[in-house]
C-alpha cells in the first residue's frame, strides 16, 4: 500500500484525485493507496444528509470563509479543516464487508489515539468515534465495484467554532472535541498522521510500499 502525505489539499482537488486513483484501481493499475491531508475550511454532505442539518445559507457561510460541497460519501454533515487530520483510503475492499470495513477504520483511530494517551470509543448505533459524550473523528464512506474512497476526519487542533454552524453528523446530543482540548497542546497533524499511517497498515495488514516520494509518511 502507498502512504502520502499531502498536506494542504481543496476539496474538490481532493476528490478528483480520489476519483482518479480510484479508477485506476478498480483497473489494477495502482497499490491501495492512503490519502493523509488537511483541508481549508468545508462543509460537506453526504449521500443521505438532511440539509436541514446545515444551519446557515451557502452565501453566509461563504462570508465566512468556508465551502458548501455535497459529496459522493455515506452519511450526514460534517466540517473539515486546519488542524484536522483526514484520511482519504482508496482499496480494494477484501472480504467484501462494509461493516467489518467501517469497524476497522474505527479500530486504527482508536489505537491511533490510544498511542496519545487518549481513550476513546465507539458509540452504539453510530459510525465514528467519540470521548465520552463527545465526537473526535467522523467517518463517511464511498464503495464503487468494491474499492473504497473518502474516509475518516480526526480533530487533531482545528477550530471547532465552525461545528456550531451545522448539526455533526446529524447528532444533535454530544457535541465535538479535539486532541487538543483533552491533551492540552496536541500533536502535529503530520506526527499524527504518520501514527495513523503505522495503525492503518497493522489493522488492515496491507504492507507499505517503499517510497522515495517526499510525499510519503
Amino acid at each position: 500500500m502507498e502512504v502520502r502525505w499531502l498536506g494542504t489539499v481543496e476539496y474538490d482537488e481532493a476528490t478528483k484525485l480520489q476519483e482518479e486513483r480510484a479508477r485506476a484501481r478498480r483497473s489494477a493499475s495502482v497499490p491501495d493507496t492512503l490519502f493523509l491531508l488537511e483541508h481549508p475550511p468545508v462543509i460537506t454532505l453526504g449521500r443521505g444528509a438532511d440539509e436541514r442539518n446545515v444551519l446557515e445559507t451557502e452565501e453566509e457561510l461563504a462570508r465566512t470563509g468556508i465551502l458548501l460541497r455535497r459529496t459522493g460519501r455515506g452519511g450526514d454533515v460534517t466540517y473539515h479543516g486546519p488542524g484536522q487530520l483526514v484520511g482519504y483510503s482508496v482499496i480494494a475492499l477484501r472480504g467484501r464487508d462494509v461493516h467489518r470495513y467501517l469497524r476497522d477504520l474505527e479500530t486504527v483511530l482508536l489505537r491511533s489515539l490510544a498511542d496519545f494517551g487518549i481513550h476513546a470509543e465507539r458509540s452504539p448505533g453510530f459510525t465514528g468515534v467519540w470521548v465520552g459524550p463527545s465526537k473526535i473523528a467522523a467517518i463517511g464512506v464511498r464503495l464503487s465495484r468494491w474499492v473504497t474512497s473518502h474516509g475518516f476526519a480526526l480533530n487533531v487542533d482545528p477550530d471547532l467554532s465552525p461545528f456550531s454552524r451545522i448539526v455533526p453528523c446529524g447528532i444533535r446530543t454530544g457535541g465535538v472535541t479535539s486532541m487538543a482540548r483533552l491533551l492540552g497542546k496536541a500533536p502535529s497533524t503530520r506526527e499524527v498522521a504518520a501514527r495513523v499511517a503505522a495503525r492503518f497498515v497493522e489493522v488492515f495488514r496491507i504492507p507499505a510500499a517503499p517510497s522515495t516520494s517526499e510525499a510519503a509518511c
